[in-house]
């Protein structure tokens, strides 16, 4: 990670992540969580390997929570504090451009949202119900595919924000998926729900 980057990464981890997190008071579309009943789809085959050659994520898939979405990049606010997806009805997920790319060596970081205003539920609404050993698929630019096992999930007040647990160096290429969680008052939920998840192969 360049100097700039690990900078523009400690200003981030300042921030309360994903302070409104959609916010709004829209209705949420009703969901049963993780899917039941239905035959999995098969997986293609995962090569175990080292940390990859970077390349941007372009999508994100979370087969247990139903989740398949584009990802875009976030970079810094004017305030300095990390970006987050914009509130619109598609609702992607976003990478932190400063940190690494999934794959590569360290955290790399996708956030989403808990609920986008009127349009319902967000792409991260059921991130809390993910388990241990649960398959992410992070998709790159270059046509493969980093895939994860998450590792454990994590639900901590915004003012415990854990911020060497999410930021800090790792010797192997790690996944951190972020969105709120806990109590709401109005806008704002209290806590922060953290994946950390691990790199266990790659596809294509």
């Amino acid at each position: 990670m360049t100097s700039f980057s690990r900078r523009a990464f400690a200003a981030a981890a300042t921030a309360s992540l994903l302070a409104a997190c959609g916010g709004g008071h829209g209705s949420a579309r009703p969901t049963a969580g993780r899917p039941q009943g239905t035959k999995p789809a098969p997986r293609p085959s995962v090569k175990p390997g080292r940390a990859l050659e970077r390349s941007v994520p372009v999508g994100l898939e979370i087969p247990a929570i139903g989740v398949d979405t584009p990802v875009i990049r976030l970079g810094l606010a004017a305030d300095r504090t990390v970006e987050v997806p914009p509130v619109r009805a598609d609702d992607p997920a976003g990478w932190y451009r400063h940190s690494p790319t999934p794959g590569r060596t360290g955290p790399s970081v996708i956030l989403g949202h808990v609920t986008v205003g009127p349009h319902g539920d967000g792409v991260f609404r059921h991130l809390a119900r993910l388990r241990r050993g649960d398959r992410i698929v992070a998709r790159l630019e270059n046509g493969t595919a980093a895939v994860f096992a998450v590792g454990s999930v994590r639900t901590v007040p915004k003012a415990d924000f854990p911020t060497d647990a999410v930021y800090g160096d790792v010797d192997r290429p790690e996944l951190r998926l972020i969105t709120c969680g806990g109590p709401r008052t109005g806008d704002e939920y209290r806590d922060n729900v953290i994946v950390f998840a691990t790199l266990s192969g790659t596809t294509g």
